[in-house]
């Protein structure tokens, strides 16, 4: 029994020894963890946050006063990316602090590109994040970061 406990503290403080460090990267509505070694950029308030070799990056939008009704929510969502896909395909659910939450994921193939995206809107208030990476680096590690840094994602207000 005591191997059993010392083997699983083993992996456990293992796992918490090789995991990423990040730091927080910090906007006035919101926030999420920057892995170590990423860089982040802020032009005209739209966030990219990416790893230094540009294999993708996750690129966070703010928007207030917007003028978008819940019902047109998942078309806009679709232009984006001038997608073909039904809207049944973009998932929705109640978010913390009042938010909707739009969920897609979005293969693009001309340019051989993952998108993945969250929408949360809350009256003219819209947070939209979107992870892309290129398809041969959508794997492994690479994979694991984005989605990491991607739910790390919190709206404070």
């Amino acid at each position: 029994m005591m191997k059993k406990i010392l083997l699983v503290s083993a992996f456990l403080s293992a796992g918490l020894f090789l995991a990423q460090k990040a730091k927080v990267y910090e906007s006035p509505g919101y926030s999420i963890n920057v892995p170590e070694g990423w860089k982040s950029t802020n032009d005209s308030d739209i966030v990219n946050i990416f790893p230094t070799n540009e294999v993708g990056a996750i690129t966070i939008s703010e928007y207030h006063g917007l003028e978008l009704p819940k019902t047109e929510m998942k078309k806009f969502i679709l232009a984006l990316y001038q997608s073909a896909d039904p809207e049944s395909k973009i998932k929705e659910s109640k978010g913390k602090k009042g938010y909707t939450e739009y969920f897609y994921e979005y293969f693009d193939e001309k340019e051989k590109l993952f998108w993945i995206t969250r929408a949360f809107q809350k009256d003219k208030d819209l947070y939209l994040v979107a992870i892309n990476c290129g398809q041969k680096f959508w794997n492994g590690n690479y994979m694991s970061l984005f989605n990491e840094t991607f739910n790390s994602f919190k709206i404070k207000k």
